[in-house]
């Protein structure tokens, strides 16, 4: 017993020493084997019509060819170009769909941006960050067929996973995996 509670104090003190690393959050830590054993995620680019509607998580790890799928949905539709996407982003959009009890799939407004696809928004657009979360894989604007933008952003916020920006004019959530914080923009 209290060679159980040694390990058990060993474990526990590992993931706290992590999780106290700058820039590491306990999420990050216990991430990938905490939350549900099998996770999917339903996308829909809307400017190529790309889909995306299966697992991408189970027996505790990432799916590789799902994870290769996603991406090309993801992809900066403008050139092309794919790049890696954060996993934790596609556990962000899970958790997400979740707690708005819904199977439809996200829209994509945007997923990956090439850095030269973001200096070019960014200098038609105040509202385009020059170091997007976009260009680093870790971001995605979207809205969910027949649920209230209002109601996506509150879901979004309520998952402290990472940034959550509210676009009611333009009419999507910007969802990304950086640090948490929310804002408001057109």
């Amino acid at each position: 017993m209290l060679a159980r509670r040694g390990l058990l104090r060993l474990g526990a003190g590992a993931v706290l020493s992590a999780a106290a690393m700058p820039g590491v959050s306990l999420a990050q830590t216990l991430a990938p084997q905490a939350g549900p054993a099998i996770r999917r995620v339903a996308l829909h680019n809307l400017h190529t019509g790309d889909k995306f509607n299966d697992v991408y998580f189970e027996r505790g790890q990432y799916v590789p060819d799902a994870l290769h799928a996603v991406r090309r949905v993801l992809r900066d539709w403008r050139n092309g170009e794919q790049h890696e996407m954060d996993e934790r982003l596609f556990d962000t959009l899970n958790e997400i769909s979740t707690r708005l009890d819904t199977r439809q799939p996200f829209q994509i407004i945007s997923g990956y941006r090439s850095p030269k696809t973001n200096a070019m928004l960014h200098a038609k657009s105040s509202g385009v960050a020059s170091n997007s979360q976009h260009t680093h894989g870790k971001a995605v604007d979207v809205r969910v067929p027949g649920v209230e933008l209002s109601n996506l952003r509150k879901a979004a916020w309520d998952v402290k996973a990472g940034g959550v920006g509210y676009y009611p004019v333009s009419n999507f959530v910007h969802v990304d995996v950086a640090r948490v914080r929310q804002w408001t923009g057109a």
